[in-house]
């Protein structure tokens, strides 16, 4: 009901742009004028090598091999040469285009084109070209093998138990690591362009199947309509697909972890790679999602179940923790009991600030060490964070201009905030942390209630690609329990949720094995049980 309304409401959205089509600049039969015109308008790039050579000891038909030096395989290139230079068949009664393509270049992929601009497009990606004097086309053959980096652990989202592999910027390496994990025939790639300097390569894999073919669409429309010379990240196409511009909540999930990748198209999800990052995109994304780790459905249910509820009530305490204590000792001083009342008013005696301009000046100062130790080389920017922070804070504290309960408030906040699997959802309450302090330090703790109000409401208008954020919430749905605050065991989640995967909710159900019955032994054994 929530999608086919949403959907509807958005049809305006959904209908294709007029596509405008590049003219086509053909190609000219004579070689000579060919390369010349490819390296013009290339403007003599010396990266670009172009090999002259002739087919054939007794033909000797003038060809050329142009190719980008750094983006093709050595080795591949080298065995071009050696074929076309010694295998070309002097008597054969096919052209000399169709027996090097059909004959001699023995790689997986070989185009014929005639289309200047595309050759020099797939020229610029790796591709090796090949012109024969006399041909209108020129054959376009596979031969990338650029210098790339290893699948190696991710950085961010580490875990305790589960795969230690992550992306990489290569796509093809992406899809096969997806690809690895989940080898069915109903696993669906689509890959188009986008940029038009650029022309990065995208691509859209979900579960035929298992994702609503509505929400396929969608995102099929929203990425054909982006308008931009350059999509260096995945980052790029966040801004413009997601559903609320300015929210501070992400309504996209990114991810760096295969396995996280293949659990959420499983889910009936739709996962977005970009070539150039390894971080990929996840539609629809629900606030929940966010608060899960990946090692989440690796342990056993209650220790995943418990660590779930410490992240969500310490992403809370990060929000609130600064402007609660302000409003308290602000407004509110009978709610403390007399023997901390009279604590924190000693350690405040002599502070020349109010407690909002203390929390202020603390988080302030925080952030600005935060920030500092991830900009400085990583050997020292660690460091450096810690023992700013450490020296910064004993000595404001000696010099009376903070208070040592403030410190301490802001240490807690700052941890708190760490336990966050998601940065995306980190950054949001760090933000609307500045924005309760305010209300905190105006109205006290009811400006605090009507904050988080807001943001209630707020949440509650929200969608990812026409799910509701609080999708299992807010519509409350009783299956989708199993897996919101809590985590069920595997054995018991027998159905997908509902919004995701509409077509194929339910899972396999699960056949569970039983130990076996405890037997009576038998006396006559001389068991003396």
């Amino acid at each position: 009901m929530f999608i086919r309304s949403w959907f509807n409401k958005n049809k305006h959205r959904n209908k294709q742009p007029q596509q405008q089509n590049r003219p086509v600049i053909p190609i000219s039969a004579n070689l000579e004028d060919t390369i010349t015109k490819i390296i013009n308008q290339l403007g003599n790039s010396p990266d670009v090598i172009v090999r002259r050579f002739t087919l054939g000891k007794e033909k000797r038909i003038p060809a050329a091999l142009l190719y980008t030096d750094g983006l093709v395989s050595n080795s591949i290139v080298n065995h071009f040469f050696q074929t076309l230079l010694t295998e070309y068949p002097e008597h054969s009664n096919l052209s000399p285009r169709t027996v090097v393509k059909d004959q001699l270049l023995n790689v997986g992929e070989v185009i014929e084109s005639e289309n200047q601009t595309k050759i020099i497009n797939e020229l610029l990606r790796g591709a090796s070209v090949i012109l024969i004097e006399g041909e209108k086309k020129a054959l376009i053959a596979n031969s990338k093998g650029w210098e790339s980096r290893g699948v190696t652990e991710p950085e961010n989202q580490v875990v305790i138990r589960g795969p230690r592999e992550g992306f990489t910027e290569n796509i093809r390496t992406n899809t096969a690591l997806i690809r690895r994990k989940i080898p069915s025939s109903k696993l669906r790639l689509e890959q188009m362009r986008i940029g038009t300097l650029t022309e990065t390569t995208v691509g859209i894999m979900y579960i035929e199947g298992n994702a609503n073919p509505k929400i396929v669409e969608e995102v099929r429309n929203r990425l054909s309509k982006i308008k931009i010379d350059s999509v260096l990240e995945s980052g790029y196409l966040e801004e413009f697909i997601q559903d609320a511009k300015w929210s501070l909540f992400p309504t996209i999930f990114n991810t760096e972890r295969p396995d996280i990748a293949a659990a959420e198209l499983l889910e009936g999800k739709i996962v977005i790679l970009v070539d150039g990052t390894p971080f990929v995109l996840v539609v629809p994304a629900t606030i929940v999602r966010f608060f899960d780790a990946a090692d989440d459905y690796y342990i056993r249910a209650p220790m995943a179940s418990l660590l779930r509820l410490l992240r969500i009530a310490t992403f809370m305490l990060s929000m609130i923790l600064p402007s609660l204590y302000v409003a308290v000792t602000t407004f509110h001083q009978e709610l403390l009991p007399t023997t901390l009342l009279i604590s924190i008013a000693a350690q405040r005696e002599g502070i020349p600030f109010p407690a909002f301009v203390e929390a202020l000046m603390m988080e302030l100062t925080f952030e600005v060490l935060r920030e500092a130790g991830i900009r400085m080389p990583r050997a020292v920017g660690q460091a450096v964070s810690i023992v700013g922070a450490l020296v910064l804070g004993t000595a404001a504290v000696e010099a009376g201009i903070i208070s040592a309960a403030m410190v301490i408030i802001v240490s807690m906040t700052a941890i708190a905030g760490f336990t966050a699997p998601s940065v995306d959802l980190a950054i949001a309450a760090r933000i609307i942390r500045f924005g309760l302090l305010v209300l905190s330090a105006s109205f006290g703790l009811f400006g605090i209630l009507f904050g988080l109000m807001m943001i209630a409401i707020h949440l509650v208008g929200l969608r990812s690609f026409g799910i509701p954020y609080l999708n299992g919430l807010a519509p409350f749905n009783l299956s989708d329990q199993k897996d919101i605050f809590m985590r069920i065991p595997w054995f018991m989640m027998l159905s997908r949720p509902r919004l995701f995967s509409q077509a194929n909710e339910v899972r396999e159900k699960p056949t569970i094995p039983h130990p076996p019955k405890s037997r009576r032994r038998n006396k006559q054994e001389g068991d003396p049980s």
